[in-house]
């Protein structure tokens, strides 16, 4: 069956998107997306919470999830496809992952009141909208949203990155235990957006780590860095997959689904090496 369009990158509001998993579903059919992969954060709670009846046969879902790595000085993230959402040793870690997400908001809470800002727990969960993916997004969104900034944006860049006053940083996996896992659960590891890691010598080691795809196709790469990804990809027999990274944040492209799109074989090949 040919395959028109496919996005293999897409967040909920079980992470840190803006739409709800069935949101996603409904605007990937009117996109006329054939295939889709929820790939929310550390959480598979989007997935779960579809039921045979959220999609129809014009629309397939992949499972997938996207996990942070141990690595604070690179963006290293890693996604993983086809992966069993009941295996019983990725749920136990996610609960582990959920647990940590908990106590580094109510650490973050504790400094931001310190520094004037004060904003509570019941706000960030309101804002989260359930989402048990609770991250530095939410609890930026309720400090505009209070008034004390004027965008998410100028939190991160005043009080909630890395090195600033808010700052708290939290529980994640080496490379090497998220790749066992994800294989574990009957997945495929695959290096999300090597282009935003800003070390490619780090992208090597990661390969040697065992992953088995290159995340080529992202709305942040330029048309060189798909091009050397690609050709890196090659040289190590490895997946090219690829995604819009959607939010739903307005002002972040791509605005809606969609608009970004990847190749026709990409999906086809991820089937064929899952298969």
């Amino acid at each position: 069956m040919s395959i028109e369009k496919a996005d293999l990158h897409i967040h909920t509001t079980a992470s840190d998107g803006l739409y709800t998993p069935q949101e996603i579903i409904d605007s990937a059919l009117q996109a006329g997306l054939s295939h889709i992969s929820i790939t929310d954060h550390d959480t598979l709670d989007g997935l779960l919470s579809l039921n045979a009846d959220s999609h129809v046969q014009k629309l397939k879902v992949i499972p997938g999830i996207e996990f942070s790595t141990d690595l604070p000085a690179h963006e290293v993230h890693i996604l993983g496809y086809y992966i069993d959402i009941r295996s019983k040793p990725l749920r136990q870690q996610l609960d582990v992952l959920t647990e940590d997400r908990r106590l580094r908001v109510n650490k973050i809470l504790e400094k931001l009141a310190l520094l004037g800002y004060p904003i509570s727990q019941e706000q960030v969960l309101r804002t989260a909208m359930g989402a048990t993916s609770v991250g530095r997004p939410h609890v930026a969104k309720v400090l505009v949203e209070r008034g004390y900034f004027s965008s998410v944006a100028e939190v991160f860049s005043q009080i909630l990155s890395a090195g600033k006053p808010a700052y708290v940083p939290h529980f994640k996996l080496t490379p090497e235990q998220v790749i066992r896992l994800i294989i574990q659960a009957k997945g495929v590891p695959v290096l999300a957006h090597p282009g935003l890691i800003g070390n490619d010598a780090l992208v090597s080691a990661i390969i040697q780590k065992g992953i088995r795809g290159l995340e080529v196709y992202h709305p942040m790469h330029s048309k060189g860095e798909i091009a050397k990804y690609l050709s890196l990809a090659r040289q190590h027999n490895l997946l090219v997959t690829g995604g819009s990274d959607f939010h739903g944040i307005p002002a972040r492209y791509p605005a809606s689904l969609g608009q970004f799109y990847i190749p026709a074989d990409v999906v086809y090949q991820l089937q064929t090496y899952r298969e």
